[in-house]
């Protein structure tokens, strides 16, 4: 009878920790052993790893009562792992989110928290955290400053003796000489390319910057001349032999592959891609080509920009001051060029240095009159994904006609819901 007493003590003391231990984890806000507060970090860049090491542990030298947990998720998975963390309220303090329909996705389910006074929303360029307001509030502050527009290998193009394009002729002429001359003149992946090249195809046949929102209102359609002659202008390159063989069946690294051995002379992605290429070849001169549809004189716009990577807080975090010092700090102007120049990604911060020759070449766009990316101007997922998949329609050989009609089909489906 004792020894079934003891047990029981010793049961119900090994709960006790067990629930004591519990409570000192994770995001719920107790604290983590030795006294500190613990906060997750959520985001989607593996590539950022070894940056924001670096950077947290400058974080918690100077904050020594706080250790901040990073998590990374890869982009596929990501906003489904980050939705089911944040409803439970549990596993996330401070995460990222992208632009668009993800935002909006997050902003519907209250699960922001209210940054609009915050001090540190200063240290931010104003024109570049739109993305992350709504109703007249800040609920995230988007951190990447990104072209979406290609790049293009300098030193190819100065040995063929090629201007940087103005128009659409002079861009063929471009890609017919590179052509010529054995060199590919556009890498395209399947994957990431859709989504990225379609920009400049669009940004000057609808210079409208709500295209996207009329679209989703019904107020225009795929099958319109905007999106026909922008489909129509992408075919012509295909048309025409200016992309490598076989896209349908080329992903991002292998795109990324051919421009960085020096077997294509652009390639269909953005200055996210330069630091890549970078690592695989040290010595490639890059710089940003955006493709003009129109004459020059009637290009409104002469390139393509997303604010992204955006920061945010959990609504239901109950670890607001520490998670706000983490924003904080990464808005420092010292911290925000670290993280910069160490991943090769603009920032959105006032006052940034460049170290890099990528991201000084990606600087001089910030003089350039570009268009927030109109892809991520969707509020509806399923919208954005019938134009790439419009897009890949063409590359596997599908008339603009019918891409379009097919992609409008899947846009009044999403209408009438």
């Amino acid at each position: 009878m004792k020894n079934k007493k003891l047990l029981s003590i010793v049961a119900l003391i090994t709960v006790f920790a067990l629930l004591l231990t519990g409570c000192a984890k994770g995001g719920g806000g107790g604290q983590a052993q030795g006294g500190k507060t613990t906060i997750t970090f959520a985001h989607w860049r593996p590539e950022d790893t070894e940056a924001f090491k670096k950077i947290i542990a400058k974080f918690e030298e100077q904050n020594p009562n706080v250790k901040v947990e990073m998590t990374i998720t890869p982009s596929a998975n990501y906003i489904a792992n980050l939705q089911g963390m944040l409803l439970s309220g549990e596993g996330v303090d401070v995460f990222t989110t992208f632009p668009g329909s993800q935002f909006e996705t997050i902003y519907s389910s209250n699960a922001y928290s209210d940054l609009t006074n915050e001090g540190f929303v200063k240290n931010f360029e104003p024109a570049l955290i739109k993305a992350g307001q709504k109703d007249g509030k800040q609920y995230a502050i988007p951190y990447q400053l990104v072209y979406n527009i290609p790049v293009y290998n300098k030193a190819l193009f100065a040995k063929y003796n090629i201007e940087v394009p103005k128009d659409w002729d002079s861009f063929l002429k471009a890609s017919e000489t590179l052509k010529k001359n054995g060199i590919i003149p556009i890498a395209f992946s399947i994957d990431v390319s859709p989504q990225q090249f379609i920009n400049s195809m669009i940004m000057n046949n609808a210079p409208e910057e709500d295209i996207f929102q009329k679209l989703e209102a019904g107020q225009t359609k795929l099958t319109d001349e905007w999106f026909i002659k922008s489909l129509g202008a992408l075919k012509e390159l295909k048309d025409k032999g200016y992309f490598q063989q076989d896209v349908p069946g080329t992903k991002a690294d292998g795109a990324l592959a051919l421009f960085a051995q020096e077997k294509a002379a652009m390639l269909a992605a953005g200055s996210f891609s330069m630091a890549t290429v970078k690592k695989q070849n040290p010595n490639i001169q890059q710089g940003l080509i955006a493709p003009i549809t129109t004459t020059e004189d009637k290009a409104v716009w002469k390139g393509i920009h997303t604010s992204t990577f955006m920061l945010g807080i959990n609504a239901k975090s109950k670890k607001q001051t520490e998670a706000k010092k983490f924003i904080e700090f990464l808005s420092n102007v010292d911290i925000a060029s670290q993280y910069a120049n160490e991943t090769g990604q603009m920032v959105t911060v006032k006052g940034a240095k460049y170290s890099t020759p990528e991201l000084q070449e990606s600087g001089k766009w910030t003089s350039v009159k570009t268009r927030f990316q109109p892809m991520y101007t969707f509020k509806k997922e399923e919208i954005k994904t019938a134009i790439v998949t419009a897009v890949q329609k063409i590359q596997q050989g599908i008339s603009v006609e019918q891409a379009a009609k097919e992609a409008q089909i899947e846009v009044d489906k999403v209408i009438k819901k």
